[in-house]
Formats: structure tokens, sequence, C-alpha cells
């Protein structure tokens, strides 16, 4: 999963960690905060940034790129 909506409407991205710092210095962002953690490689994505869609495409291949080449969890069921 590299994107989703908060219980309080918020965009969240999940960025690798090279573009997550710049992303929320320029857009003065915050780490999403849900369920009462901190999800350390989701960023909340600005109102504001929704109107510029070229910015937000360019950040939700980045987090698709990322996702997609993270090794998958292993199965935790027993055969």
């Amino acid at each position: 999963m590299f994107s989703y909506f908060t219980p309080s409407g918020d965009l969240a991205l999940r960025l690798p960690t090279d573009e997550r710092e710049p992303f929320l210095e320029k857009y003065e962002s915050k780490l999403v905060e849900a369920y009462g953690i901190v999800q350390k490689e989701y960023v909340t994505v600005p109102q504001s940034l929704p109107e510029s869609t070229a910015d937000l495409a360019l950040y939700f291949r980045k987090g698709y790129e990322y996702t997609a080449n993270l090794r998958p969890k292993p199965s935790k069921k027993k055969g």
C-alpha cells in the first residue's frame, strides 16, 4: 500500500527515505499519525498540493515505485 485516506480524511503517501524529508520541508507537512501511532514512512499531503496535479502525480509515482520494490513480509500462517 502506498497511499490511503486517514480516518480524519487526510491523504497519506508512503515515500522513500530520500524523498520524505524534502517533502516534509517543502510542503510544511508532517508524518501521518493514525490510530495513536506515527507511521514513519507516510507523509500527510497538504490540502494545497492536490491543486497541482503534476506535483501530486510525481509523488504518487515515487510512492508507488518505492512500494513496488519492497520485499513482501513473510507469511505468519503455518501450513
